[in-house]
C-alpha cells in the first residue's frame, strides 16, 4: 500500500533511514522496506553516486533493486567530486518528490557526513581564497598542524596531527575568513531534521560476521569484473586526487594492473582496506549517531529483512 503521512499520526512527512557499515545488509533491507511501503530508495553512500564504480561500490543490480525505484545511484561522472552539500541538495529534491507522490523515502547508506549534512545542515563558510587554499594544501601536515595550533588552538587540540584533510580545512578556513571553523559550524543551515519524522535504524552486526562478509564481497567483486572496471577508469587518466580514484579497491587493483602487485596481494590488500573501512563506519555510527536511534546488533543471516522492516513501519 502506498505510504501516506496521515497513516503515521504525525503531521511531518516521514523518512526512513537505514545506515551502517558496508556489507551489513542495508541494501536488501531498504528494498524490503520500500516494497512494503510503496517507497523509493535513495542512496546515501559516497561511492555509490559514481557511474564508474558499479562493482566496487557494491551498487545494487537491477535484480537486487527488485523493481523498487532507486535514486542517486551511479548518477555522477567520476571526473567530478561529489560534495556532501551537493548530495544533500539532491537528496532533499528526491525526498520532496517522493512525498509529493505519496511514497516513503528510504535513505540507505554508510556515509555519516552525508546523512549529518542532510539532517543538520551545513556551515555557511564563504568560498576560500584560492591562494590561501593552495598555500595551505602545499604544507606538510606536521607544519599545517603546528600552524593550526597557533591560529586555531581548539581545532588543533581536536584533530589528530596526521589528519591531513581536516587539518588543512580548519587552517584554510581560519586564514581565509578570520573565524574558526567550529564557530561557522554552530551556524549550520539548510538541514531538514526538524521538518521530517525520521524513522532510523542503524545496523551494527557482529564484527567477525561483518569482516567475513567484507572479505567475501571483495572476492566476489573481482570475480564479477572489478579489474576491468578499474582498467576502464585508469584509461580515463583522471586526477588521482578525485574520490573515484581513491575509492576502496581502486588503488589495490590499479597496482595489479600496473604490475606492481600480484593477484594474491591485491586480494589481501583489497580485503583489508574493505574491513578497515567497515570498522571506521561501524565506530562512527556506534558513537556519532544519536543515542536514541535504534541499533540492530544481529547478523542478517540470522534475521530476515521482513523482521527488520517491521522496526521501520
Amino acid at each position: 500500500m502506498p505510504y501516506s503521512k496521515s497513516q503515521t499520526g504525525e503531521s511531518r512527512p516521514r523518512v526512513a533511514l537505514i545506515a551502517g557499515p558496508t556489507a551489513s545488509g542495508k541494501s536488501a533491507l531498504a528494498v524490503e522496506v520500500a516494497r512494503a511501503a510503496g517507497g523509493v530508495v535513495i542512496n546515501a553512500d559516497a561511492s555509490q553516486v559514481y557511474a564508474d564504480l558499479r562493482l566496487l561500490s557494491a551498487r545494487p543490480s537491477e535484480e537486487e533493486m527488485g523493481g523498487v525505484p532507486h535514486r542517486l545511484f551511479g548518477h555522477i561522472d567520476g571526473a567530478e567530486a561529489c560534495t556532501a552539500a551537493r548530495w544533500a541538495a539532491e537528496a532533499k529534491a528526491e525526498i520532496a518528490a517522493a512525498h509529493t507522490a505519496g511514497r516513503l523515502p528510504v535513505l540507505v547508506g554508510g556515509t555519516g557526513l552525508y546523512i549529518r549534512t542532510l539532517l543538520d545542515g551545513i556551515a555557511p563558510v564563504p568560498d576560500i581564497d584560492p591562494d590561501i587554499r593552495a598555500a595551505v594544501r602545499a604544507l606538510p601536515v606536521a607544519e599545517a598542524h603546528a600552524a593550526l595550533a597557533h591560529e586555531d588552538p581548539e581545532a588543533a587540540a581536536r584533530l589528530a596531527p596526521a589528519d591531513t584533510t581536516r587539518v588543512a580545512r580548519a587552517l584554510e578556513v581560519v586564514r581565509s575568513t578570520g573565524v574558526p571553523l567550529k564557530q561557522w559550524q554552530r551556524r549550520k543551515e539548510g538541514g531538514i531534521g526538524d521538518r521530517i519524522a525520521l524513522s532510523p535504524l542503524i545496523l551494527l552486526p557482529p564484527r567477525d560476521w561483518l569482516a567475513a562478509r567484507c572479505d567475501a564481497r571483495f572476492a566476489a567483486m573481482l570475480e564479477q569484473g572489478a579489474v576491468a572496471e578499474v582498467e576502464a577508469l585508469l584509461a580515463r587518466d583522471l586526477d588521482p586526487a578525485l574520490p573515484v580514484m581513491r575509492a576502496i579497491g581502486v588503488p589495490e587493483i590499479a597496482a595489479l594492473l600496473k604490475g606492481d602487485s600480484d593477484m594474491d596481494t591485491c586480494i589481501a590488500k583489497g580485503s583489508l582496506a574493505t574491513r578497515q573501512y567497515a570498522k571506521r563506519q561501524y565506530t562512527w555510527f556506534a558513537n556519532q549517531s544519536p543515542p536514541g536511534w535504534p541499533r540492530e546488533m544481529g547478523a542478517m543471516d540470522k534475521l530476515t529483512t521482513a523482521d527488520l522492516a517491521t522496526k521501520l513501519q
